[in-house]
């Protein structure tokens, strides 16, 4: 089944059939406004992301405490241990994504964010975990 730039109202009319082929991994677009919005498995899209992005954490200890980095982002965490460090880097990247969601996705040094917006979003703490340290990559 190919479901094909489905204008809204006959997207809404066969939502099952357009979820369906969403699950089944076909291209399905609906078309709003004369833009076209792909609806696509979440788990499908949150695995391709995470082996797509790569988040190139740098690790650094000093004076006692440990900071994880994403460079190229303003994006760290610290703690005593890499492991607390990692889970607040976690938190950094979740509130990163709430920023953007709400306002960051508007300004020109932030527009490129939407993958990594859109990975943190469909991940869990233990997705986000495996992504950062490479665990299961």
């Amino acid at each position: 089944m190919s479901v094909v730039d489905l204008p809204v109202a006959r997207a809404r009319e066969q939502l099952k059939s357009v979820l369906d082929a969403a699950d089944a991994g076909v291209p399905t677009t609906i078309i709003r406004a004369g833009r076209r919005v792909a609806v696509v498995d979440a788990v499908l899209l949150r695995a391709t992301l995470a082996h797509t992005l790569r988040p190139d954490v740098q690790l650094a200890h000093e004076a006692g405490e440990w900071a994880a980095f994403m460079p190229g982002t303003p994006l760290s965490g610290t703690g005593r241990t890499t492991d607390e460090a990692v889970d607040d880097l976690i938190a950094a990247l979740q509130e990163y994504a709430e920023d953007w969601t709400d306002h960051l996705r508007h300004a020109p040094n932030h527009r490129d964010a939407w993958a990594l917006v859109q990975l943190v979003e469909l991940s869990t703490d233990e997705e986000l975990r495996d992504w950062l340290t490479g665990a299961h990559g």
